[in-house]
């Protein structure tokens, strides 16, 4: 965590939050002064952790399970984090699922789960955060998309479908929510060292790619990204999508 303090005051809701990218965010946001509601699917011990990584440092944060996919869930989410902190400034949709399949076999019902997490998960979140986002004056919304939205991927149909709506999304939020001052972006991650699930791989298309840089990225360089899109440096970006790649892709 980086022990600055530019969100001091604010209350970001970061899904996705137990693990990786999203448990980075969520260090970073509480590292500049926000209180941060980590959010999870199911698993409670990972978002505890998460919670008392973040009190250890002085910080305030709130563990909730919710399942994005679920309006009702959503909104109950979101009640809980105003009735703890009394206001919600950030939103950060992180949740994700992102499995490889062969299109063939692919059944509608694999084709609606991703898209039922990373793009309806982010409408929900949108939905039910909004009436505190726009009392805000400084509301912020950040969708973390991905490199395969915008090179394509095999065996990903659904994924890169979900992500490049998420890009699509973002543009349009950002028209819609201009005059109530909720800026909305986009943050591509592409190549980024994460742990994962033991004997799952490394997905085919990271293989396919190399970085400018040549090194990979870690989660900590997509959370400072996001936590510069939170704060009061970036009022004046809104409906843009950062590609965080190492030059992997130039957007």
């Amino acid at each position: 965590m980086s022990g600055h303090s530019q969100l001091s005051g604010r209350v970001a809701v970061v899904t996705g939050a137990g693990r990786n990218i999203g448990r980075a965010i969520a260090l970073e946001l509480a590292a500049a002064g926000a209180a941060v509601v980590v959010n999870a699917r199911s698993n409670r011990d990972e978002v505890q952790a998460v919670v008392h990584e973040i009190e250890r440092e002085g910080g305030r944060a709130l563990a909730c399970l919710a399942d994005v996919a679920d309006a009702e869930a959503v909104e109950a989410m979101m009640a809980a984090a105003v009735e703890r902190f009394g206001r919600i400034d950030i939103l950060v949709n992180n949740a994700a699922l992102r499995r490889e399949q062969r299109l063939e076999q692919m059944s509608f019902g694999d084709w609606r789960e991703i898209l039922g997490v990373i793009l309806d998960g982010a409408f929900h979140c949108v939905k039910a955060a909004l009436p505190q986002l726009r009392a805000s004056g400084a509301g912020a919304i950040v969708n973390i998309g991905g490199l395969s939205a915008h090179t394509g991927a095999k065996h990903r149909a659904h994924v890169v479908t979900a992500k490049a709506g998420l890009a699509g999304f973002t543009r349009a939020l950002a028209h819609d929510l201009a005059a109530d001052r909720v800026t909305v972006n986009c943050v591509a991650p592409g190549l980024i060292g994460t742990a994962r699930v033991a004997g799952t791989p490394e997905p085919a298309h990271h293989r396919r790619h190399d970085t400018l840089t040549g090194s990979r990225g870690t989660p900590d360089d997509i959370a400072a990204t996001v936590r510069f899109l939170c704060g009061p440096e970036a009022r004046y970006i809104t409906g843009q999508t950062f590609h965080v790649n190492g030059g992997a892709f130039l957007g």
